[in-house]
């Protein structure tokens, strides 16, 4: 029988506050429930359009995989699978992620066990208890939903969409979808897209969102032929992020886009990563920190009377993540010390020296990132010529090697304080550089670089003068565990634009 939410309070009162976030249409809850709709055997998510049901034909689940369990389907209007996820700080929801990325497209729930230290039987366990469901039928649903997005926003054939989804066969996809959803993948194709537009595909985030400075926060770290944010022809937009993109074997680019009135990033991809477009997007949603809830955040850190003026100039300001974490980690290296323009200057000499060259439709836009592998067995000397320390070109070697060994991989149950000691056995890799690598590739909330000049300078409220890092560390404490939005609220009250 499907296991419905867990929540400390009574049932009933639980069901009574998502009733009134469904029927206020809701933001802030849309991905942390959804809505079974009993007269007609759909579920919804608490923004959906839709005249709003009466509460006795209403039941309400944590993922969409429970929906479809006790025998739901996705609501053609609201579309469940667009629903920014519910990012909670467990093993369960860490384990769903992984899955979400297609981490059960090629392996087996006994893989997935020993990439996250668990035997198969606990795994079961812990997704059952949090999602009322198994590994297989969890990683089911995600394909469906990612199979369905695909059918109403790409034209890709059918075989190749399948395959993008994780499903072996077209049959394969077919049975399911019919069994599933009573209907067949062809009655909710559409067509908006023509085959030379490539694929553009949406990602939705919960408001509010700043955009604009985010966007001006990668710009200035922006990698010369890896990456750039370049003007938008719509000024609506704000502006759009390209780069090129190695994924399991495939090359191409992305461009990220803004559609503020939809509450949506418009993701565009080159056709020759189709084949990868589920741990594609999942890079893409941590990239541009698209789990976050603002409210919960922002009601946490607004007790701090200077991160609440921030909040009032910069609403919804995210963490910007990365989209590969040993390019994000090479990069805080190179930041040591130095300026972010020089530290960029320097990255971008490493990109056009060791990365390979690609061609996109961007013209700043020509390198992939050089590997860990040709990276490690580049002699320092050679390193050193992009302009930096023999001391430092030998930390990105030790890092290059740290990354090879599984380093920087995200760790299901390793906390932040156990991540930081471990990156600072890299020779090289201080406190400051590891809570960085920690705050941005890692993706820790509660990650604080307090040896950080701008943070210390910005929390002393005078320009003149800059706080301790003991004492900076200190006041930090009432920020966790969003201490990695409070050094950005930080570092953006420094910024003149």
């Amino acid at each position: 029988m499907t296991k419905q939410l867990h929540h400390p309070i009574e049932t009933v009162e639980r069901d009574q506050a998502y009733y009134r976030a469904v029927a206020a249409k809701d933001s802030r809850f849309d991905g942390v429930f959804f809505t079974g709709v009993k007269t007609t055997g759909i579920y919804c998510r608490p923004v959906c359009s839709a005249k709003t049901p009466r509460p006795s034909s209403c039941v309400f689940f944590n993922s969409a995989a429970a929906a479809e369990a006790a025998g739901f389907r996705p609501c053609l209007r609201c579309r469940p699978e667009l629903a920014p996820y519910a990012l909670q700080q467990n093993l369960a929801y860490g384990v769903w992620q992984k899955i979400v990325a297609g981490a059960l497209n090629d392996g087996s729930s006994e893989d997935l066990a020993v990439q996250v230290g668990l035997s198969s039987r606990q795994l079961r366990r812990v997704l059952f208890a949090q999602f009322g469901v198994t590994p297989v039928e969890l990683a089911q649903t995600q394909r469906l939903l990612f199979a369905k997005k695909l059918l109403q926003e790409t034209h890709l054939p059918m075989a190749e969409l399948a395959y993008a989804a994780g499903f072996g066969s077209v049959r394969r996809f077919n049975a399911l979808f019919e069994q599933r959803y009573k209907m067949t993948p062809g009655s909710i194709r559409r067509t908006a897209q023509e085959p030379g537009d490539g694929l553009v595909l949406r990602l939705a985030y919960r408001p509010p969102y700043a955009w604009d400075a985010l966007l001006a926060y990668l710009k200035g770290r922006a990698m010369l032929g890896l990456e750039a944010v370049m003007s938008s022809p719509s000024a609506a937009e704000g502006g759009a992020y390209v780069r090129s993109v190695q994924l399991d074997g495939k090359s191409g680019w992305i461009r990220v886009t803004h559609l503020p009135e939809r509450c949506q990033l418009a993701l565009q991809v080159a056709p020759s990563l189709s084949s990868v477009l589920m741990p594609l997007l999942a890079r893409v949603r941590t990239q541009f920190d698209l789990e976050a809830n603002p409210s919960v955040i922002q009601s946490h850190l607004a007790s701090d009377p200077l991160l609440a003026a921030q909040m009032v100039r910069t609403p919804g300001l995210r963490v910007p993540g990365a989209f590969d974490s040993f390019e994000l980690a090479i990069r805080a290296v190179l930041g040591q010390q130095v300026s972010v323009a020089g530290a960029t200057t320097v990255a971008g000499r490493l990109v056009q020296r060791f990365g390979t060259g690609i061609s996109t439709p961007y013209v700043g836009v020509t390198h992939h990132f050089p590997s860990p592998a040709l990276l490690a067995q580049t002699p320092i000397e050679d390193i050193a010529q992009i302009g930096l320390p023999k001391s430092r070109a030998a930390t990105v070697q030790n890092l290059a090697r740290f990354a090879l060994a599984g380093g920087l991989q995200n760790q299901l149950g390793v906390s932040k304080d156990a991540k930081v000691t471990q990156l600072k056995t890299v020779a090289g890799i201080g406190e400051w550089t590891a809570q960085y690598i920690a705050l941005r590739a890692l993706r820790y909330p509660d990650a604080f670089p307090a040896g950080d000049l701008g943070l210390q300078k910005a929390a002393a409220l005078a320009p003149e003068i800059r706080m301790t890092e003991k004492a900076l560390h200190q006041r930090s404490q009432a920020w966790s565990p969003w201490r990695a939005y409070a050094a950005l609220l930080l570092w953006q009250s420094l910024s003149k634009e």
